[in-house]
């Protein structure tokens, strides 16, 4: 029996389509290099993004660690600096040729992150399961973009966007991290609605913040926390000199409990009723949340145009990304001189976050704006002279440069 995978189909998806072959050759006027050495060399390109794409295969297939591409959401509108109006078909495969390029230029830890809105999400769901792989599917953030809903979408009160994450090896990429764990930050063991079971803690492995005393057996249980003492022991100088057990719904097994205590972890009960705490000493890296909120201080549209205003006066983008929201995405599974590719620049905001984050970068942009708009911004960020964004968060003091490149014929 003939087995066959998953695939979307539409008219012209099996068309083939010849590339005309093309070179990069710098712009020496549009290049901008801070004094001071050399960074990186970082790519400003002018050009179509397919036969961009194309053309750094040589020197960067295999290479970025993060691709992140806002494109055209195929809305049906015509905006300020793009057309977002193309039939379903060809901008089905116009991704479709993007992406197989973009997926040869990722490292093997690399990942994937692709904006988008309920226009085309669905369909460029099956479109990335089908040249990724669903096993390689990391999963979807859901940006709260707007403080108030759009009533103009629909039947519906809009306020959100997507983020589809896929990586090239999803064994072999990293985790997406949110930041650090907090210090000395108390967890309690007790977990209402967990099992009932009973922990076992050995002699001198608790520390109590009460006066020395003995404690009998006894049903410690409150509202909806069970904690029964199963056995008689006495404090002293802040330990248990005895062996105890309690009953109740935990957080942790036995084993993990034993594990944490033998890597000199804390538990601490501080009086009774018992209810033990878990003190973490040490920080660890936290993943990120798949809801990118504003009540967990995520920026909106309306914070990205405010950003683009001050940037561009009355040439400000339409429904820009802040800066927070690619550094928050970008920072998650990147470290300082990874790569990170944008092949739908727009006005720069991706090159601009990976700079003030210390990765390396490349963009790609077709429009005029990509020496309207782009060079001015980066420019700033240079010279520090953008005291936006995520200017002070990436606590960014400027340097570095990028080389200005234009597609052009190879012959």
């Amino acid at each position: 029996m003939n087995h066959t995978s998953l695939e979307l189909l539409w008219p012209g998806k099996n068309d083939s389509t010849s590339i005309a072959p093309c070179r990069l050759i710098e712009d020496a006027a549009l290049s901008y290099q801070s004094p001071g050495p050399a960074l990186s060399g970082n790519l400003l390109i002018h050009g179509d993004n397919l036969c961009a794409l194309t053309a750094i295969q040589k020197d960067f297939a295999g290479r970025i660690q993060c691709i992140y591409i806002d494109p055209p959401y195929n809305s049906g509108t015509v905006q300020a600096h793009y057309d977002d109006s193309l039939d379903h078909a060809a901008w089905l495969t116009m991704m479709r040729q993007r992406l197989e390029l973009m997926r040869g230029l990722l490292a093997a830890t690399g990942v994937l992150l692709v904006s988008i809105d309920d226009v085309e999400c669905a369909y460029l769901s099956v479109l990335l399961d089908e040249l990724f792989g669903r096993s390689n599917r990391c999963g979807t953030f859901i940006w709260e973009r707007k403080k108030k809903p759009s009533f103009l979408d629909g039947s519906m009160a809009v306020v959100t966007e997507y983020v589809l994450a896929y990586a090239r090896d999803r064994a072999s990429a990293p985790e997406f991290v949110g930041g650090q764990t907090t210090s000395n930050k108390k967890y309690p063991l007790n977990n209402a609605g967990n099992g009932l079971r009973t922990l076992s803690f050995a002699a001198g492995a608790v520390l109590f913040r009460c006066p020395d005393q003995v404690f009998a057996p006894q049903d410690m249980s409150q509202g909806r926390i069970i904690t029964r003492l199963l056995d008689a022991f006495e404090v002293r100088q802040g330990r248990n000199l005895e062996a105890f057990r309690l009953e109740g719904e935990w957080r942790y097994s036995q084993a993990k409990l034993d594990e944490l205590l033998a890597a000199g972890q804390t538990i601490v009960i501080s009086k009774a009723p018992f209810r033990p705490n878990h003190i973490k000493t040490a920080t660890k890296p936290k993943k990120l949340r798949n809801l990118l909120s504003i009540s967990h201080g995520m920026a909106t549209n309306e914070d990205a145009t405010e950003e683009s205003r001050q940037l561009f006066g009355a040439q400000a983008f339409a429904y820009p990304k802040p800066e927070k929201l690619l550094a928050t995405l970008i920072g998650a599974v990147t470290q300082k001189g990874d790569w990170v590719l944008d092949a739908f620049a727009g006005s720069g905001t991706t090159g601009a976050v990976a700079h003030k984050l210390g990765r390396r970068w490349i963009m790609i942009e077709s429009q005029d704006h990509c020496t309207t708009h782009i060079p001015p911004r980066l420019r700033k960020v240079i010279d520090n002279s953008d005291p936006g964004g995520v200017t002070s968060s990436s606590q960014w003091s400027g340097g570095g440069g990028y080389r200005f490149l234009r597609c052009c014929p190879a012959f």
